[in-house]
């Protein structure tokens, strides 16, 4: 399985351009993932001397990626190489997955 996770908010805390507190709970299942033997992709906005810092600061948490904000070897094989990361799973604090919203009622905002 390919999975591409995001930095800010989702393996450490969004204090960008800082970093902030790791998420240990995720951290420790990107781990996991790595240790299954899934093709795990950094996925984040951070570019230059600010990626580096959040390469650095996986690295110490134990997190080695396959790939950082590019397609895996796999992907590339199949498809032509673009801007979007192509994965089975995205990691995001920002994420929702579409067949919630299938299954949630509209809310409906009013002002009174």
């Amino acid at each position: 399985m390919i999975i591409a996770v995001d930095f800010d908010g989702t393996l450490f805390e969004d204090k960008f351009p800082d970093i902030g507190k790791p998420k240990m709970e995720v951290i420790d299942l990107i781990k996991q993932y790595i240790y299954d033997g899934h093709v795990v992709i950094l996925w984040t906005c951070r570019v230059g001397d600010r990626l580096q810092e959040a390469v650095s600061k996986c690295k110490e948490y134990g997190i080695e990626f396959s790939h950082i904000n590019e397609n895996s070897h796999e992907t590339l094989r199949k498809y032509v190489d673009c801007r979007k990361i192509s994965a089975d799973l995205y990691i995001d604090d920002k994420a929702l997955n579409p067949s919630i919203l299938s299954k949630t009622p509209m809310i409906k905002y009013t002002t009174d």
